[in-house]
């Protein structure tokens, strides 16, 4: 019983331990656990998920992964306890060889977060392999003459474990005449040596038979045997000597071949032919060194023939022989151990694992793009290994254990900018000189919806005649958008509004994928002038983004309305025939068309003329200002009426027209015709003054420019019942065909005719000048400023002698184009 509870407080007590390390290395950042080689399929190694501080419910939910460093799987852990178990069969020999400790690099790497974990398993030694000798039977040639304590190097036997269980002991079997010694000779391997304990005597026994047993320091132990058979040769009875027993040689792995080693020198006291020697290796030397060596028989030179690399072998221990040529030949033995250098002759290897693409364009810094491993065979500074990428782009390195790598983001990228970014990562080593390796990853940007659709200038503008057919297209606008797919994916629409109290869409509307902008129905100039709204366009990603533009439709005017004489067949106001006197002369003014047209510019700019020329007699009309005059003097020969047809045109193309017909009466007394400045019909009303200034009219006239004096002239006016005047000033407007006209910005006139109805887009133009090319230069200027002075005469006679043209000042909105005509 005491010896049960001694055993359980041992057991507690390494458990303790056992708890304790493993706490340990959880707290250092890694796991590491070990398990026997040979273990079967199945065997408990760790419980992985709770040594890593993870839930085993949360493993198949985050991508449970593990990575064993390139090799095959010889573990798996079950995803459902979260335990690591053996999957296949362990052979420490087969993955380490001789190396002193053998251990399995393991890489758990989860999702949601990114998490990774070393795992380090180390694979324990067993005794599973016997010493092994080279051959079964070693035979050996002994010449009776040697001296006891003469020795005979040996090769001993191999043991692919470690530690222990590859300390070797030898027996040899019992006889009198041999005996054995273990020698250390250095670091590297032991000198076993068979040592004559006494002389021999061929007669007596030729050949000797013994059994040489190799123990291994394992539990149980395994042994090895070798049958030496020894044979007892006579005569020759001095052997080769070397200077030394031991050549130690340092050689860097880059030697070329045929490169010198070393000379070996032995010497034979004997003469003559027993004298002579022959070099050789021992049949104890390996293929691996036979491969690599060569050795002169007669010189005893040694010279490198083959591949000479120190990540294949570290050390070379080559037996030599030195062999007489007596009739019974003798030997001397000797060991020659090359340590081989290494040189920087590997350039390191790069590996790229669980890529994370493509990134998206709004991933936040630090966020794993790839996980790279580098390494290098070489050892020392040759091995060691830094890992770069280039440091004008968007990424950093991040080492995370031993020779791995994250990839992650340093800063935020913009797809717009750059779509995909392609790295180059470089490894380095610390050789002289330095090796590299480079890997390129091409890393691509995902969109997302991080652009607004933008149109290319904030304001469109579209002019559009007048009366234009319902559906006819106006212009198209077109936005962009940087995005993809259908981030970039852009429709149209209207920002409703009210306009003159109807919806916006009433007016037009706009095709949501071309952006063609249509008229619903047609424009009136007389209605609508200027039409302003906005469109906006908005793209199909999730949330959706959108951009506005301003659209300005100025309506232009068409020639849609004819003149309109008012009253209808009336020159001084009241129905019925004008009373000429007889007496009246030239430039006599008998009355004056009234007309007025609803369109505006060069379409409302009226032009009087008499239909037929030849039937004017005595009268004619002016162009502009609609008064009937005398040409010449009255006669009675010109009849007791006249009737005058009045052709009243407007200037649009094309030009549209009416008539007024006018019925004149010659009478002989001058008292029958009663002249007023007052307008006829109508009760009288307060007399109102009228200031009329005339500013000076500047007129460009082929060159010529023709001042007209200010003349202020202070009327009385009485105006009539239909017509409201009032204190202001005229503004006279000149005009040659090749002149201009212009609006007042802050101001405009408002025209009064009879009771017609006052206009707010009044222009006064000087009449057309035709052009004749016979009259020359001289003549047109003469009948240009003949023609404006008539035109100035005219309207100084018609303020004077009328109060039905009168001018009034209001305000006006404000224009800001010019028209030129």
């Amino acid at each position: 019983m005491a010896l049960l509870r001694r055993e359980s407080l041992v057991t507690r007590q390494l458990l303790r331990l056992v708890l304790l390390h493993t706490a340990w290395e959880v707290g250092s950042g890694q796991v590491r656990y070990s398990v026997p080689e040979e273990s079967k399929h199945g065997t408990f190694v760790g419980r992985l998920a709770q040594d890593l501080g993870l839930e085993a419910a949360e493993l198949v939910p985050r991508t449970f992964r593990m990575v064993s460093s390139g090799r095959r799987d010889y573990f798996e852990v079950n995803l459902q306890s979260g335990v690591l178990f053996v999957n296949s069969r362990l052979d420490r020999e087969e993955l380490c060889g001789q190396s002193p400790l053998c251990a399995i690099d393991l890489e758990v790497i989860v999702d949601k977060p990114l998490r990774i974990f070393h795992v380090e398993v180390e694979i324990q030694d067993i005794n599973d392999n016997a010493p092994v000798f080279p051959v079964n039977e070693k035979y050996l040639s002994i010449a009776e003459s040697r001296l006891p304590d003469s020795r005979f190097p040996l090769e001993g036997a191999s043991d692919a474990d470690i530690g222990t269980n590859t300390l070797l002991t030898y027996k040899l079997s019992p006889n009198e005449y041999f005996t054995l010694d273990l020698q250390k000779n250095d670091e590297h391997s032991d000198g076993l040596v068979l040592v004559l304990r006494k002389s021999l005597d061929r007669e007596e026994t030729p050949v000797y038979r013994l059994l040489l047993t190799a123990t291994d320091g394992g539990k149980p132990e395994l042994t090895g045997t070798v049958q030496l058979v020894i044979t007892v040769l006579d005569v020759n009875d001095n052997a080769p000597v070397f200077n030394q027993s031991v050549y130690k040689i340092r050689l860097f792995e880059n030697a070329a071949n045929g490169t010198l080693v070393i000379t070996l020198n032995a010497t034979d006291l004997d003469e003559g032919i027993n004298k002579d020697i022959s070099y050789s290796f021992s049949s104890f030397v390996p293929l691996s060194g036979r491969d690599v060596f060569t050795i002169e028989p007669n010189t005893g030179e040694i010279r490198i023939k083959g591949q000479f690399d120190f990540e294949k072998n570290k050390v070379y221990d080559l037996q030599i022989q030195a062999v007489d040529k007596g009739n019974l030949p003798l030997s001397g033995h000797c060991k020659v151990l090359i340590d081989v250098l290494d040189v920087n002759d590997n350039a390191p290897e790069l590996a790229v694992t669980s890529l994370s693409l493509p990134v998206p364009e709004d991933a936040p810094p630090g966020t794993v793009v790839a996980l790279i491993s580098v390494s290098d065979r070489d050892s020392g500074d040759n091995g060691k290994v830094t890992c770069s990428i280039p440091s004008n782009l968007p990424f950093r390195l991040v080492s995370t254990f031993k020779n791995y790598h994250s990839l992650v983001l340093a800063e935020a990228v913009d797809r717009e900018r750059v779509s995909e970014y392609k790295l180059v990562v470089t490894a380095r080593d610390e050789g002289a000189p330095s090796l590299s390796a480079s890997s390129s990853i091409l890393v691509a940007i995902a969109d997302v919806n991080d652009n607004a659709p933008a149109f290319p200038q904030p304001v469109y503008t579209v002019f559009v005649k007048e009366n234009n057919p319902p559906g006819a297209h106006l212009l198209t606008v077109s936005a962009s958008d940087p995005d993809l797919r259908e981030n970039a994916f852009v429709s149209y629409s209207v920002v409703e509004r009210s306009v003159r109290e109807q919806p916006l869409s009433s007016y037009i509307s706009v095709h949501s994928e071309s952006g063609h902008i249509y008229a619903l129905q047609p424009f009136d100039y007389e209605e609508l002038q200027v039409l302003q709204f906005q469109v906006s366009a908005r793209d199909a990603g999730f949330p959706s983004l959108c951009g506005d533009v301003t659209v300005q439709l100025f309506v232009l005017d068409a020639n849609d309305n004819a003149p309109a004489v008012s009253p209808a067949g009336s020159v001084g106001g009241s129905p019925g025939p004008e009373l000429v006197p007889l007496s009246a002369g030239a430039g006599h003014v008998v009355g004056k068309i009234r007309a007025v047209d609803a369109d505006s510019g060069y379409n409302a700019w009226l032009r009087y003329e008499v239909q037929e020329p030849g039937a004017a007699g005595p009268f004619r009309v002016g162009v502009y200002s609609g008064e009937i005059s005398t040409t010449r003097a009255l006669e009675e020969a010109d009849g007791p009426s006249q009737r005058l047809v009045i052709l009243v045109k407007d200037h649009g193309e094309p030009a549209l027209s009416a008539t007024a017909t006018v019925s004149l009466s010659l009478v002989e007394s001058p008292q029958a015709v009663k002249w007023d400045s007052r307008p006829r019909g109508g009760s009288e009303g307060p007399l109102v003054d009228m200031n009329v200034s005339l500013m000076i009219a500047i007129c460009s006239v082929s060159g010529l420019f023709v001042l007209v004096i200010v003349v202020y002239v202070g009327l009385r006016c009485h105006p009539g019942p239909e017509v409201m005047c009032g204190p202001g000033k005229a503004t006279v407007v000149c005009s040659s065909e090749v002149g201009s006209w212009s609006y007042s910005q802050r101001q405009s006139r408002n025209l009064c005719v009879g009771e017609g109805t006052a206009k707010n887009d009044l222009m006064v133009f000087s009449p057309n000048f035709p052009h004749s090319a016979e009259n020359g230069e001289k003549g047109k200027q003469q009948v240009m400023a003949s023609n404006v002075y008539g035109t100035v005469s005219e309207i100084l006679l018609h303020l004077q002698n009328t109060c039905n043209f009168c001018v009034t000042e209001h305000n006006f909105p404000k224009y800001d184009s010019s028209v030129w005509v």
